[in-house]
């Protein structure tokens, strides 16, 4: 194999594929160069003039290498492996390192497993990270439990590339022995650790990374980033569907640029068609002042630096040869994209086959219910006139907490006509019949109830809605088909007195996510195009605009991320890391 890429390398043999009189970014001293590229096999053999077996013009074009999205749950598309890759390798995507958190915390490492072998046979290196928060915390029900022990045993794997975004930092912090197994024993395989700490400063911040671990993607401030790179961390810069800090550049110097990498962590199908992946975050980063060498070299040297890729994101001889053509340096369109040595697509098209799908039972029919849910398990009895109610920032998925002012009636709280929806999030894997309960305010949806069997972590069902029967008729149909997102639209009344006992006819529209609860096995352009009709429809009942319709809902019970979080087993201070009272006195 040497031999044939030194052959080629030194022109005693042509190249197998060559891109002519192309434009470069050498990510290594931060300037564009001209010249042919030659690739033999699967590698780049060198830059100059060459002659190819198959060459490509790409004169007033500009070739950069592959991007490396350095964090993401493939989950939060929708989508299997195999759609997922159809959406982002077009864009210019080659490497994603995977977190499958999501799925994980719904079926064990049976959901770990099958991302990892529905990833084989598409061309994207899809690097495995084993979650390290399996349930996210001890304070909700999730469908499996990956304590120390298991993670001893399962990082040896070798499909496991490292260890998942460490969220619980005070068991780090704090020294819990059974969460200090986990780093311990990805150190001892000698696996890479990411992290997640949002706000953790000073000592605490030391302690954090005396457990060895490599990462944030949960900075806000300029403070934050300049201590945690000057600790020697990297530090993502996210352009999800729900969570986007692609302001942070702005604080990027020549002193610190080699510590920022992208990635996008959530990211959802109409999005990823819509407007795109890493592509999309280049442009708007560019575009917002960032210089584009810059730029691209956060998306792929500072990665394959950052997780120890060897011989990945640059364009140099010997190096993966995992290569976009793109129009300019602006709108970063993709002409061709190169992995391995192959060109995988053109002009935004997939020219690779996702229509066979590795799909297991053992990731089907995953949502469990005690009994039919009814209209009185929404009832919310509260002691007195004030309560706590939730609220979310557009963009992100911090919660506030604010105290209002409520009225009951026949020992439920009165919604109807007011700011506020009810919160309930339905436990589904154990059936436990465990029903947490919250109000929120400001989302803005009336006349029904939504809900999504997306609710990070552990995923259970999460309601949002004004009206008891809806918010049990959108449980039940989740369990009916397996998982996915509904909305149910209260009607006219069609019996009994209205001041009384109406009953009123509903509509109910659902959307399925078959696998695990959390993905189709569909194709992306069906799954997309169902999608935005749906989160259309929830924005036509009132949901606001600068909300992520059902991704927005689907964070309420993330009990890591303050402030007020509600799980299955109740509403939740994580400032407090501790279960609160909805009754304010």
């Amino acid at each position: 194999m040497l031999e044939k890429y030194i052959d080629a390398a030194t022109r005693r043999k042509k190249a197998d594929l060559v891109l002519k009189n192309a434009t470069f970014v050498d990510v290594f001293t931060g300037v564009l160069r001209k010249g042919d590229i030659a690739i033999a096999d699967e590698k780049i053999v060198g830059t100059g003039e060459y002659e190819g077996e198959t060459e490509i013009d790409c004169t007033n074009l500009t070739v950069v290498p592959g991007y490396i999205d350095g964090h993401v749950h493939i989950e939060s598309s929708q989508l299997s492996p195999e759609e997922f890759a159809s959406l982002i390798v077009p864009r210019g995507t080659t490497t994603i390192i995977a977190d499958p958190h999501e799925i994980t915390n719904v079926c064990g490492m049976a959901g770990c497993e099958y991302i990892a072998k529905a990833s084989e046979n598409v061309p994207l290196d899809v690097k495995i990270q084993l979650p390290s928060c399996v349930p996210a915390t001890p304070f909700e029900t999730s469908g499996a439990i990956l304590a120390g022990k298991d993670v001893e045993k399962n990082i040896k794997n070798e499909y496991i590339f490292g260890l998942g975004e460490f969220m619980n930092y005070p068991g780090i912090v704090y020294s819990d022995p059974d969460t200090l197994k986990k780093a311990e024993a990805a150190h001892a395989a000698g696996k890479i650790i990411d992290g997640h700490a949002p706000a953790v400063y000073g000592y605490d911040l030391n302690g954090y990374l005396c457990a060895g671990i490599s990462t944030d993607h949960e900075c806000v401030t300029k403070a934050e980033i300049d201590e945690k790179i000057s600790k020697g961390m990297y530090v993502h810069i996210r352009h999800g569907s729900s969570t986007q800090n692609l302001g942070n550049a702005k604080y990027i110097t020549d002193g610190n640029m080699r510590r920022f990498l992208l990635c996008t962590d959530d990211r959802h199908a109409a999005d990823l068609k819509e407007k795109g992946h890493l592509d999309d975050a280049l442009r708007k980063l560019v575009a917002n002042g960032l210089d584009p060498i810059r730029a691209v070299i956060c998306a792929t040297l500072n990665a394959a630096e950052c997780y120890n890729l060897k011989w990945r994101g640059a364009i140099a001889p010997f190096y993966l040869a995992d290569l976009v053509v793109v129009d300019n340096l602006k709108s970063f369109n993709a002409k061709y994209v190169i992995k391995s040595g192959k060109t995988v697509a053109k002009d935004g098209i997939p020219l690779f086959d996702t229509s066979k799908r590795y799909l297991p039972k053992n990731v089907l029919n995953t949502v469990h219910l005690k009994r039919e849910m009814r209209a009185d398990d929404f009832i919310l009895t509260l002691k007195g006139k004030k309560a706590k109610a939730m609220t979310i920032e557009p963009g992100g998925v911090v919660t506030g907490c604010e105290v209002v002012e409520v009225e009951s009636k026949n020992g439920d709280v009165v919604v109807e006509g007011t700011d506020l929806l009810k919160l309930a999030v339905v436990e589904r894997h154990k059936c436990t019949g465990n029903i947490g309960k919250a109000l929120f305010k400001g989302y803005g949806f009336k006349g029904g109830a939504l809900g999504i069997t997306i609710a990070h972590d552990s995923h259970n069902i999460i309601l949002m809605g004004d009206d008891n029967e809806s918010m049990a008729k959108a449980a039940n149909r989740l369990k009916e088909i397996g998982g996915g997102m509904v909305i149910v639209e209260r009607g006219a009344v069609i019996s009994g007195e209205a001041e009384k006992s109406p009953r009123y006819e509903y509509k109910i529209y659902s959307l399925t996510l078959d696998i695990a609860g959390l993905m189709s096995s569909r194709d992306a352009e069906s799954l997309q195009a169902d999608s935005r009709a749906l989160i259309e429809k929830a924005h036509a009942m009132g949901v606001k605009r600068e909300y992520e319709a059902f991704m927005s809902l689907a964070f309420l019970s993330l009990a890591v991320i303050p402030k007020l979080k509600v799980t299955d087993a109740g509403l939740f201070d994580v400032e407090k890391f501790a279960f609160t009272d909805i009754n304010e006195e």
